[in-house]
């Protein structure tokens, strides 16, 4: 079997970068509510402050640069000589910014807007608020943040389980593990027989079954990792 490596990245791989985690300390559901922030249900109760939120995130955004990890990321993707896939559940867009060809983003992007009215996806970098018209139906109201939500289904479900049929390592990197399907990658990558390898901060709840696990800030690891994987 050709080697196929496939990578899933957290919050962690954009700390350097200056975009908090969610989960650590300092992290955003510390200091905020995620059924007010991140459930279609509190959208619909109070879409003032959910816009508000996201407004903010992107243009934290807009202010920040891709780190070392990212940049051994691309190395990785386009120098091994096997395949590559690479899945985020980041909403940032630091992967592409730092240079990789390809990224699934499985809980979208903070760079699109969503039309509830019509279904229209459409790249939007800007301020979003009630008023916000949809580009392609011209229905004011009705566009939230491209992302997904508590309670909603990940995107690009099928491209993911298809990388996971061929999967020979995996590697995790910057993620607690915590939330599905994202937690389940681990079992899926197991049950497949490939190599299991974690990078990330602290301990996992999880990372005790990972034939590898890596503690340190990703922008100091993942480098090293991926000069000795392409030596």
């Amino acid at each position: 079997m050709d080697e196929h490596i496939v990578i899933l990245t957290g919050a962690g791989v954009s700390a350097a970068s200056g975009l908090s985690t969610f989960r650590g300390a300092g992290g955003i559901w510390r200091d905020h509510d995620v059924m007010q922030l991140a459930t279609p249900e509190g959208f619909a109760a109070d879409p003032d402050l959910v816009y508000a939120f996201y407004n903010e995130r992107r243009a934290n955004l807009s202010r920040v640069r891709p780190n070392p990890a990212h940049h051994a990321i691309v190395r990785l993707q386009v120098d091994f000589p096997g395949r590559v896939t690479l899945i985020t559940q980041n909403v940032d867009d630091l992967h592409e910014r730092g240079g990789s060809p390809d990224v699934i983003h499985m809980h979208g992007s903070l760079l699109q807007g969503l039309c509830n009215a019509c279904a229209a996806r459409m790249h939007w970098t800007g301020h979003m608020d009630g008023q916000s018209a949809c580009p392609s139906c011209g229905v004011q109201g009705k566009i939230r943040p491209d992302v997904v939500w508590f309670g909603e289904v990940p995107y690009h479900m099928d491209r993911i389980a298809e990388a996971f049929e061929t999967v020979t390592t995996f590697i995790s990197i910057g993620t607690s593990g915590e939330v599905y399907p994202a937690a389940g990658f681990l079992t899926e990558a197991l049950r497949r027989g490939a190599q299991t390898l974690e990078f990330n901060l602290e301990p996992s709840a999880r990372s005790a079954e990972f034939h590898k696990s890596t503690l340190g800030p990703a922008e100091d690891i993942v480098p090293g990792f991926v000069d000795q994987l392409l030596s």
